[in-house]
């Protein structure tokens, strides 16, 4: 069945009781990036913690009486695994789920919580992907892929006119992108109900394979992916919703590792929201390069799901691209009292010392000399030059940093 407005509009009926209608929450601190009002749309908020439930249950009502007692199999990093958990537990369908298996901890034991049965396989979507549809044909269980599937992208599609009831009038939608179901859905609710509105899907810059294939017309497998963006880390478009945004004018945009970073780190301290680095991609789209996004612009956060260690390792990532880190590796003479000159001079710039490291090992070290390596806190950019220029003026020797 093709992929329309009105069943779109009949999945909301459907999905009453499952799905959140979730909050739409004002960026006011985004405002200076486009000159206008900035909206963001917290699908982190809803059930499972992703906007994957609504396309998964979508997809599961529709299934006939034999196909739901023959259970249905599902591959996924994590957010499309728990929506199809949630969504098989409500209906009394069992459930298997291939994930990758570098999958984040906490989505695993989601996944597990909501009823799934989890299997193991390969590095990527794709090597799980691979295996549902093996376990598809060996068991005749029903496979309920990611994004490419009518069913589901009409699901996603109901964010489309829930969005715009919410902000009537938007301008511009960034939608989060890996196989391209959700940007597909809410494409095609707004180009009948919002024609004027621009929708802009944003992709990994390590992992887009939409650029490249919708340069050749068609979808297009990359060979390698890399980036913390595990839930949009999508080798190959999908064929259902490559053609709808292709057809729609979808604009595809990438973002690179550091935008993702400073993006989820933007959310979580100025919005008080907590988000995955995939969830945060349009905000990431908005800090990289806002040019030709017009106002009131609203921001889909996609997913909250994420693994602790990484939002730990994401974070430090951001502080360093903000420029609230500085690590510094100077050169100064190796004698009683000369690393605690060099930390006062420190503390008088006002940075914070993290760590400090003594190498005397370094080869092209002269008689009577040390580098030290420092790990510093500061206030950001303008605060990391000052340090840099007072520490030179001092008379230290800058090496690198």
């Amino acid at each position: 069945m093709a992929v329309t407005l009105e069943r779109i509009l009949a999945a909301r009926d459907q999905l009453r009781g499952v799905a959140r209608v979730t909050p739409m929450v004002p960026a006011a601190w985004l405002v200076d990036r486009v000159g206008g009002p900035v909206h963001l749309k917290c699908e982190n908020m809803q059930v499972a913690g992703s906007f994957k439930v609504r396309g998964a249950y979508v997809r599961l009502t529709g299934l006939s009486a034999e196909q739901r007692a023959r259970g249905v199999v599902a591959a996924s990093a994590g957010n499309h695994a728990q929506g199809v958990a949630v969504a098989a537990r409500e209906l009394g369908i069992g459930a298997t789920v291939f994930m990758p298996t570098s999958a984040p901890l906490p989505k695993v034991a989601a996944t597990k919580g909501y009823g799934a049965e989890v299997r193991f396989v390969g590095d990527t979507i794709d090597d799980a992907l691979v295996a549902a549809g093996a376990f598809e044909a060996q068991t005749g269980a029903t496979l309920v892929h990611p994004f490419d599937h009518e069913d589901i992208v009409v699901g996603q599609g109901t964010l489309g006119p829930e969005l715009l009831e919410q902000v009537p009038d938007v301008r511009t939608v960034l939608v989060c992108t890996g196989g391209g179901g959700l940007v597909a859905g809410i494409a095609t609710a707004l180009a009948e109900l919002a024609p004027t509105v621009r929708v802009i899907g944003v992709q990994a810059a390590g992992a887009a394979a939409y650029p490249p294939s919708l340069a050749a017309g068609q979808p297009v497998a990359l060979a390698t992916m890399q980036t913390m963006a595990d839930g949009i880390a999508v080798g190959r478009p999908g064929r259902v919703p490559f053609d709808l945004i292709a057809e729609h004018g979808v604009e595809i945009r990438t973002v690179d590792e550091e935008a993702l970073s400073r993006g989820l780190l933007l959310v979580l301290e100025r919005g008080k929201l907590l988000v995955e680095p995939a969830g945060a991609a349009g905000v990431a789209a908005l800090l990289q390069d806002a040019s030709g996004i017009e106002p009131p612009v609203v921001v889909v956060l996609s997913g909250g799901n994420v693994d602790p260690l990484l939002l730990s390792r994401v974070l430090q990532h951001g502080l360093v691209a903000a420029g609230r880190y500085l690590h510094l590796q100077l050169r100064i003479p190796d004698h009683p009292g000369g690393l605690a000159t060099l930390l006062r001079e420190v503390a008088g710039l006002r940075a914070n010392v993290i760590s400090v490291e003594h190498v005397r090992t370094a080869p092209d070290l002269g008689m009577g000399e040390v580098d030290v390596s420092l790990h510093l806190e500061t206030r950001g950019p303008e605060h990391c030059a000052r340090v840099r220029s007072g520490l030179a003026d001092g008379g230290f020797r800058l090496l690198r940093g």
